[in-house]
């Protein structure tokens, strides 16, 4: 068994936002088990959780609301180059960028461009 540890690479909005979206899926909903059925990749799971809460600030911040919000729209706007365009209204996802399109093994060859940065 290869114990090797892998290293992701997130900006701090990212990793902001995915700390955000983690905590209100295992922590406030209780619906982990609903969205991951297989409880082996839960471990995963909590240890990216529990280093996002160790490195991350701005969850301990009294504005946390606003900062999350700004990062919202700054990772909307690097992916969709403007305004909240991913709720826009009849929205043609034909023009979504490919990090939404990529499916395992049909896109690209899952090189560094293909990962999380």
């Amino acid at each position: 068994m290869n114990e090797e540890a892998i290293t992701i690479r997130l900006t701090r909005d990212q990793a902001f936002v995915l700390s955000d979206w983690l905590y209100q899926v295992m922590f406030q909903s209780d619906d982990l088990e609903g969205i991951v059925h297989d409880r082996a990749v839960w471990s995963p799971i909590y240890a990216i959780s529990g280093t996002l809460d160790k490195t991350l600030s701005e969850i301990f911040m009294p504005d946390y609301d606003l900062r999350l919000e700004a990062a919202k729209e700054r990772l909307r706007a690097d992916l969709y180059g403007g305004a909240d365009e991913s709720t826009a209204p009849r929205q043609d996802t034909t023009d979504a960028p490919q990090v939404h399109q990529i499916e395992r093994g049909t896109t690209g060859n899952h090189g560094e461009s293909d990962r999380w940065q």
